[in-house]
């Protein structure tokens, strides 16, 4: 393989770091840019991170970290409004049995792992960088970046995110969607007895849930139908998550009791997207949620975006040939997991919007993370 081709990464997510650092591994030269100044270092409240996550993590050698700062556990509770367990469940291992079942672990950690990975790899990175594409032929790309400068590159992975720029510009015009539903989130303290997700299904929210993300924190969330938010105000934030969340009983009341600063609460509406047909355009190729999304009913978006990044990289560095048919193998080899993981997500919410009291939620994710626990 030519070893002096050369790689951009718009970018710094948990796709466009993952691909950094497996293309790097390979010898190949790769800048990676990203639009914020701080990368993204201290952004977001708690992720949860399946097998099928945790099985990519291991890949890009930073599993012992993140299982180091991350609670791991194997089950899931559902509970009624007012606390009471109603069942637990054992979750699928989808990484594979030598592989918690799933992880949580504060968004800023993981990041930060990432980010030190990446720097370790030698990539060159830019921050609060942009890029614009200016042409591009059969043999590479032409890119301006916002810095001024111009160069060419043998291939440029879009992974900038739900909103790419770049997917726009290469003429791709598929855009999120709202599903109908929003979610408010929260880090905080996490009780002592708090040693998995547990679920709530109806009262004043659709879902509310919590998951240990450390010996001592855990993120909360609650999930409404969505509304304008240009009505709702950033210093009412707090009061309208802890409104909703004072209905719950069990372990709600300890922690709705630390939802005070408004700063700190985090609403997001739930969006779908899915690229369909191919996710490249010349030699321009999407990764990540530039490419797919889906609400985190299935806690699936960090992971097929990982997933992403290693089958592409494994593409990439295994053969001497980058064209069309090696970009349209990429999106064969994903399009029917994504799509199966993007319509389950839709239709488990989708349910409880239409008010479906029969539907089969835990067959739905029993067969979808089945699925999971294969190779991606």
């Amino acid at each position: 393989m030519n070893q002096a081709r050369t790689v951009l990464v718009v970018g710094g997510g948990a796709a466009g770091n993952a691909v950094t650092i497996l293309l790097r591994r390979a010898g190949l030269a790769v800048d990676l840019i990203e639009a914020r100044d701080d990368w993204n270092a201290t952004a977001g409240s708690g992720i949860t991170l399946q097998g099928n996550a945790l099985r990519v993590l291991r890949e890009l050698g930073v599993w012992e970290q993140v299982e180091a700062s991350g609670f791991g556990f194997g089950s899931v509770g559902i509970t009624a409004p007012d606390g009471t367990v109603l069942h637990v469940a054992r979750d699928i291992r989808t990484g594979g049995d030598d592989l918690p079942a799933t992880v949580g672990m504060q968004r800023p950690r993981l990041q930060q792992i990432l980010i030190d990975a990446v720097r370790a790899s030698g990539a060159s990175v830019r921050l609060g960088t942009t890029a614009e594409i200016l042409d591009q032929d059969a043999d590479g790309v032409s890119v301006r970046l916002s810095d001024g400068s111009e160069t060419r590159y043998d291939l440029v992975i879009a992974a900038d995110g739900l909103g790419s720029a770049t997917r726009a510009a290469v003429g791709i015009t598929d855009k999120p969607e709202p599903t109908g539903m929003a979610i408010w989130r929260i880090a905080a303290p996490r009780p002592a007895g708090v040693t998995r997700t547990d679920l709530a299904y109806g009262g004043p929210a659709y879902i509310a849930g919590y998951c240990p993300t450390g010996e001592s924190t855990l993120y909360a969330y609650v999930v409404e139908a969505n509304r304008d938010r240009a009505s709702i105000p950033a210093q009412s934030h707090a009061d309208e998550m802890r409104r909703l969340a004072s209905a719950y009983g069990g372990f709600w009341p300890e922690i709705t009791r630390h939802i005070t600063d408004p700063a700190k609460v985090n609403y997001t509406w739930f969006d779908r997207l899915l690229v369909e047909d191919s996710w490249h355009r010349g030699r321009v190729v999407l990764v990540g949620d530039a490419a797919h999304c889906c609400p985190p009913t299935l806690a699936q978006g960090a992971a097929l975006s990982l997933e992403d990044a290693w089958v592409l990289a494994e593409l990439l560095t295994g053969s001497d040939t980058w064209d069309d048919a090696l970009f349209q193998a990429y999106y064969e080899r994903r399009i029917t997991r994504v799509r199966a993981v993007v319509e389950a997500s839709v239709q488990i919410g989708q349910w409880q919007l239409d008010g479906v009291r029969d539907a089969d939620v835990p067959g739905l994710m029993g067969r979808t993370m089945t699925m999971l626990r294969e190779l991606p």
